[in-house]
């Protein structure tokens, strides 16, 4: 009788999230395919089996990254305030960065193009950039900003990544509330300086 197949996709699933949890709480350092295959209760030639190898694993976790961020600004509601719905955004992009630092460091660490994305890699990256384009082009087409949307996705996006490296590298300030007064005048600014 033939053994059964353990190799699973509910098994990769579950390695990549023992993968970015090892990565969240023991760092770069502790982070080995022999270290999370132990906290997954499975071997290492199955991670390799499943992910090719640590960069392989390492790879499939930037996009699963980019599916969990995708997820969380597709809940984010939209009203009649095209400007305010679009602000909105920033926060959720704030908060998953700050709930996984280590991942959002390894996403934004390369371009994606370097990593080769397949069709549904390239999927979950797009989720990122539609939830803001999306909502930029709704500004344009009511008359709020003036550009190119793509420009302005960019453009604030950038914006974000680098509040937060500075936020996450305790440069932004030594207390909550001039944390939070430079992330919303950062955004701010930006988008008044985009208007009509």
């Amino acid at each position: 009788m033939p053994r059964a197949k353990q190799r699973t996709p509910e098994l990769a699933e579950h390695l990549l999230t023992v993968a970015i949890a090892t990565l969240s709480e023991e760092g770069i350092a502790g982070f080995t395919t022999r270290r999370v295959a132990e906290r997954a209760g499975t071997s290492v030639p199955a991670v390799y089996e499943l992910f090719t190898d640590k960069a392989g694993l390492m790879r499939a976790m930037v996009f699963e990254g980019f599916r969990l961020l995708g997820a969380e600004l597709a809940e984010v509601p939209t009203t009649d305030d095209p400007l305010a719905d679009l602000e909105q955004l920033v926060p959720v992009f704030r908060s998953f960065c700050r709930t996984y630092p280590r991942l959002a460091q390894l996403m934004f660490a390369r371009p994606l193009a370097d990593l080769e994305p397949g069709p549904d890699d390239r999927a979950a990256g797009a989720s990122v950039r539609d939830a803001f384009t999306g909502r930029i082009q709704r500004c344009v087409d009511a008359g709020l900003l003036a550009g190119d949307v793509s420009d302005i996705a960019h453009l604030l996006l950038a914006l974000a990544q680098g509040l937060a490296v500075q936020e996450l590298g305790r440069w932004l300030g030594s207390s909550a509330p001039s944390i939070e007064h430079r992330w919303r005048l950062g955004v701010r600014s930006l988008l008044a300086g985009l208007r009509p």
